[in-house]
């Protein structure tokens, strides 16, 4: 008998599970009819708002949204420069370009892939405004020395969360350190809609009430508009969905966390590199990222074994066409492109089984091994 397939994730076993709550409560939107900006939205604001530490959550339309309203209530525009990473999904970039600023790049840590805040003093310059640090693949950055750079510049801090519902740094959950922080809840994220979805949490009332305005034509009362904003909102199956996924997320963070455990211990000596977690942060594994030496015939290999792999991300951000403007040539962010070439992410979600991560596993113990020998 033909071995299982295992996916990159299986969104269809999350949905099975939650299925009957989930129809009842669709049902319950669509009698009542109240779309958008209802209350099952104003109930998931506070819930996701509260569970990061954090006064107020404003509900929109998906991550990249979140970083695009987050930026404009900060003031960030036309000529201003953001410091961020490249080695992040492009919609990090996206937002700061939408409202005319400019992409600064500073390298990552080549441990954990994320952003070397010893680097934010090299490319400080007057018209720098902004630092959007992303927590990536569910690892927080190191927020501390990132304030306190921010702190003593006057420089506003965004948090790109759209990886990280729930992974913590000194034991604070991130989304709530900086200004604002911007969570994906795109469907395959650790809290995900079923399709896109967004939320920004802030402690500022100030910024709440302008990126409210802001996901909603620039109004707080139908038809009166006091400034330009877009349409942004969060609608309420969307919303009702997140609600009911809601409670769930510490105990699915605990089981991809688990599995990642299990991946480490046999994984370890058998790849180049495991994810790393620093001791003052929680790892939330939104993807699990290893890596190999020839990794476009490592994911080959996998694949004829039935086993679903991905790239977060193999272009990095600073050399992609749509970022030629910038002017950042091959060579500028060595970290980053030398990282490019070898990650490869394996499958992550809270329903893997057992017997699904030991085939993954020893798939990967016998194409690694191979391309090991075979490279060195």
């Amino acid at each position: 008998m033909a071995s299982e397939n295992v996916p990159l994730v299986d969104l269809r076993a999350q949905y099975l599970a939650l299925k009957p709550e989930i129809m009842a409560a669709f049902e319950e939107v669509l009698e009542g009819m109240q779309l958008f900006i209802g209350p099952r939205q104003r109930a998931f604001e506070q819930e996701f708002a509260a569970y990061c530490g954090c006064q107020f959550g404003v509900g929109n339309s998906s991550g990249t949204t979140a970083l695009e309203l987050a930026l404009r209530a900060c003031g960030i525009g036309a000529g201003d420069e953001v410091i961020t990473v490249s080695n992040t999904f492009i919609a990090t970039i996206e937002a700061i370009a939408i409202v005319g600023a400019i992409p600064v790049f500073v390298d990552i840590d080549p441990e954990t892939y994320l952003m070397d805040w010893q680097q934010l003093e090299q490319v400080l310059t007057p018209r720098t405004r902004a630092i959007i640090p992303v927590h990536l693949y569910g690892h927080p950055v190191e927020m501390q020395p990132v304030m306190d750079f921010a702190r003593a510049h006057g420089l506003r801090v965004i948090e790109d969360a759209s990886q990280a519902h729930g992974a913590t740094y000194q034991g604070q959950r991130v989304g709530s350190f900086g200004d604002v922080g911007c969570f994906s809840l795109y469907f395959s994220k650790n809290l995900g809609a079923f399709g896109e979805a967004g939320i920004c949490t802030t402690n500022d009332p100030e910024l709440a009430e302008k990126m409210r305005m802001y996901r909603d034509h620039g109004s707080r009362v139908r038809y009166l508009h006091e400034i330009m904003g877009s349409n942004a909102r969060l609608d309420e199956l969307q919303a009702a969905v997140l609600l009911i996924k809601m409670p769930h997320l510490e105990r699915w963070n605990a089981e991809r966390q688990a599995h990642a455990q299990t991946y480490n211990e046999q994984l370890r000596d058998v790849v180049e590199a495991v994810p790393v977690v620093r001791s003052w942060g929680t790892h939330v594994y939104c993807y699990y990222v290893i890596q190999v030496p020839d990794r476009d015939r490592f994911r080959i290999a996998l694949q004829e074994e039935g086993i679903g792999t991905n790239i977060h991300y193999p272009t990095p951000l600073h050399l992609q066409p749509a970022c030629a403007q910038y002017g950042y040539k091959p060579g500028l962010l060595p970290v980053t492109e030398a990282l490019a070439s070898r990650i490869v992410s394996l499958p992550m979600y809270p329903e893997l089984t057992q017997k699904q991560l030991q085939r993954v596993i020893d798939a990967v113990k016998k194409h690694a091994g191979s391309l090991t020998s075979h490279s060195a």
